[in-house]
């Protein structure tokens, strides 16, 4: 009979310097977060599992990264790159190399955890400056040696594996700094390399600092906050008129960002929380929050059933008092959906949109929790990540994927696509929509299954992303292209679009050496 209180023995352990655990471990290296005991036991029940499969760990990835893979770039190149940015900038060993070429996405992992070492830079080199990089760019091209960009290395897609070597660049070392505040404008140009948290607490304490009037915020939150850079933000391939934004590296260097910024008000949030009694009906009432025009919440969430049930069994509220409450009201596991978010903006401003989302959501049989379930969630939000190495040592894979999709086509993407991956045995799907607009949302599907294998798990996502483009849904919302879309991106733009992208990329960059392989260019 299984112990109901048995407790794996999650690692908790610093990796060791210079490892593969180093690289591909989540965040900072002395902080960890492991499944609390209703999702282990949720784990367990869907995935077929016992306390057993919890005793030993499959692959730690704990073996050192020798230095033994030699770089390609001759003695000679060597040394114009570093006459440029100085020796202390610029590294030749494996594990540099190696550790700036990985993202984080599931592929990354499972071939560091397996110890392989392919497709990294034959150099990496940490700009200073923009005089640094028109002079590394110059030389690069003069010698057609392959060029990428590391921003903050929270990537998912895998944008920044290095097929065919050449130079990483990264921006995160000294290319983080402020350049100009410009409060009439309501704007902030900053260079591309400076990270989430520092981008946020610059504008929060913008009088301090910045010596402004009002304190500001930039508004972005993605899951990867912490650990993501300015100039990481991407979508699916470059639009024509703003041919930077999303170009992964493939037409140049990024060396400053200018964005507009919100006067930053907390004091002004109102947090919500409502329970609907399926998916299509709390999906219904986001779509008429978003079409409305009373204004949007700054943030708006709806997670499926399976994902709502996860969410009670992690939080220990099933079979708790408001549980059973639900339940009389006729919101049933199985099939009930959370819609939380938060308005924010000038007082009144929150208040009434705060008002209306209320009015919206009950006139769609929406049952109001209060804000604490949205509270709590901010709370775990980003230290959740932290989870995927627990569950990864023991051979448990946790991945997501997502697209965007309009309202009228989201259902038939949402089953699709949740129908291929619960024919994977023993599977959970969780699914949420998280961004808004009058056309349509996003989706964001996070699957969980027992897999090790790099083959099937390629295979099985591949699928994935099959089922989003045929229908009809997006390669990315947010995540952005990488090598792993790529495949995909000509028939999903088709290829008077992706002709047009060619002849963009082979007037900048006739040499191919940017990001070579990039956007499938």
């Amino acid at each position: 009979m299984e112990k109901h209180d048995f407790i794996p023995e999650w690692l908790e352990r610093e990796p060791d310097q210079q490892t593969f655990r180093s690289i591909f471990k989540w965040g900072e290296k002395d902080r960890f977060k492991h499944p609390a005991q209703g999702f282990y036991t949720v784990i367990k029940e869907a995935l077929g599992l016992s306390n057993v499969d919890f005793q030993t760990p499959v692959n730690l990835g704990a073996k050192s990264v020798e230095n033994t893979l030699k770089t390609t770039i001759s003695p000679e190149d060597i040394i114009l790159f570093e006459t440029i940015v100085g020796r202390e900038n610029l590294f030749l060993d494996t594990y540099s190399r190696l550790k700036y070429s990985t993202g984080k996405s599931m592929e990354d992992i499972l071939h560091l955890r397996q110890g392989k070492i392919e497709d990294i830079s034959d150099i990496v080199v940490h700009p200073r400056n923009r005089a640094d990089i028109i002079k590394i760019v110059a030389l690069c091209h003069e010698k057609k040696i392959p060029l990428h960009v590391y921003g903050g290395g929270s990537c998912v897609t895998l944008g920044l594996t290095c097929p065919k070597g050449g130079v990483t660049l990264v921006m995160n070392t000294h290319m983080n700094k402020l350049i100009q505040f410009n409060e009439i404008n309501h704007t902030i140009t900053v260079e591309p390399g400076m990270m989430g948290p520092e981008y946020e607490s610059l504008l929060n304490h913008a009088p301090e600092r910045l010596n402004a009037k009002r304190r500001y915020t930039g508004g972005h939150f993605p899951q990867s906050f912490e650990f993501s850079s300015v100039g990481g933000s991407t979508a699916t391939g470059p639009k024509i008129n703003d041919i930077m934004k999303g170009s992964e590296g493939c037409f140049g260097v990024l060396v400053a960002v200018t964005m507009k910024t919100f006067f930053y008000q907390p004091g002004t949030a109102r947090q919500f929380t409502f329970m609907f009694p399926e998916f299509e009906i709390a999906v219904k009432a986001a779509q008429q929050i978003s079409q409305a025009e009373s204004g949007m919440p700054s943030i708006l969430r709806v997670s499926d059933s399976e994902e709502t049930d996860v969410a009670m069994k992690m939080y220990g509220l099933e079979g708790s008092l408001p549980d059973k409450y639900m339940g009389f009201k006729g919101l049933k596991p199985g099939s009930r959906c959370l819609l939380m978010g938060q308005t924010d903006g000038e007082k009144y401003f929150s208040k009434n949109l705060f008002k209306q989302i209320k009015k919206i959501c009950k006139t769609n049989q929406g049952l109001y929790l209060t804000g604490y379930p949205m509270k709590k969630w901010q709370k775990g939000r980003f230290s959740d990540p932290y989870m995927r190495d627990a569950l990864n040592d023991f051979g448990i894979l946790i991945d997501t994927l997502e697209a965007s999709v309009t309202w009228d086509r989201l259902q038939a993407l949402y089953h699709a696509v949740r129908d291929y991956i619960k024919k994977q045995p023993h599977t959970i799907c969780m699914t949420h929509a998280s961004h808004f607009y009058a056309q349509g949302t996003n989706l964001y599907f996070i699957f969980i299954t027992k897999m090790q294998d790099v083959d099937e798990f390629r295979s099985f996502q591949r699928g994935i992303i099959e089922k989003i483009e045929e229908n009809f849904g997006s390669l990315s919302h947010h995540h952005g292209v990488g090598r792993m879309m790529a495949p995909f991106m000509e028939k999903h733009l088709g290829k008077n679009q992706m002709d047009i992208l060619r002849a963009i990329k082979k007037h900048f960059d006739p040499h191919n050496i940017m990001n070579p392989g990039g956007l499938g260019l």
